[in-house]
């Protein structure tokens, strides 16, 4: 037999060892891999990277489920003209009538009166007027609240609470004004026109009626009684 003729015949064992040497090597390092990203992954939840935007959405929910919006006039807390808090619920079961007020407007005279005439006619049937003064229209009410009152009250006979300057529009309105606004739109959109707009209050707190700045409040007498049941 030809020398490549017994090259060709000649059995090299296969060296199973080896194979299984090199199996087990890399069975080993997917072992170790898959380990190592599973503690970089459980590491990485762990962190505060991972934690903070959960909690932060945890927080969202929790707020958004405590934070319901209002639903009356009652739930709401004012300054008086001395700047002390005057909740509105004790005006529960009074129907109201809220003005936004000024001192050197031309609606000034007839509204005062009006407002004073409503008020001595009714305020034993369980109407209360709340007056609100406002700076942002013409600066028509630029006077401090001791000067405001003074004057409404000297001149216009005014009885009914007279309350700490508001705003009534932008980004620092009273959140009252932004509350009645949003239940009762004007008919040229939400924002408050001029001073002496109005808005009217069941005894349930619930906003019913708004009225512009040059509806006399004698007027709207009708909707007062009726919402007195007289």
């Amino acid at each position: 037999m030809s020398r490549c003729a017994r090259n060709l015949f000649k059995f090299k064992p296969t060296n199973f060892s080896s194979i299984s040497n090199r199996t087990t090597c890399f069975n080993s390092s997917l072992f170790v891999t898959n380990r190592l990203r599973f503690h970089q992954k459980k590491a990485f939840f762990n962190s505060s990277a991972a934690i903070a935007p959960r909690e932060n959405l945890f927080l969202s929910r929790a707020m958004a489920t405590q934070s319901t919006p209002p639903k009356s006039i009652h739930e709401f807390t004012v300054k008086d003209a001395k700047g002390n808090d005057v909740d509105l619920s004790i005006y529960k079961g009074k129907v109201l009538l809220i003005v936004n007020v000024a001192s050197q407007c031309g609606l000034t005279n007839s509204n005062y009166t009006e407002l004073t005439k409503l008020y001595e006619k009714y305020k034993d049937q369980g109407l209360e007027i709340l007056a609100f003064p406002c700076n942002q229209f013409g600066s028509q009410e630029p006077g401090t609240n001791e000067q405001i009152q003074e004057f409404a009250c000297t001149r216009f006979k005014a009885e009914y609470p007279i309350f700490d300057k508001v705003e009534v529009n932008g980004a620092n309105a009273a959140p009252i004004y932004k509350y009645m606004k949003s239940v009762k739109g004007g008919l040229f959109g939400d924002s408050i026109k001029w001073n002496f707009s109005k808005f009217l209050v069941d005894k349930e707190g619930n906003v019913v009626d708004r009225y512009a700045p040059t509806t006399s409040p004698l007027s709207i007498e009708k909707d007062i009684k009726k919402l007195l049941g007289l």
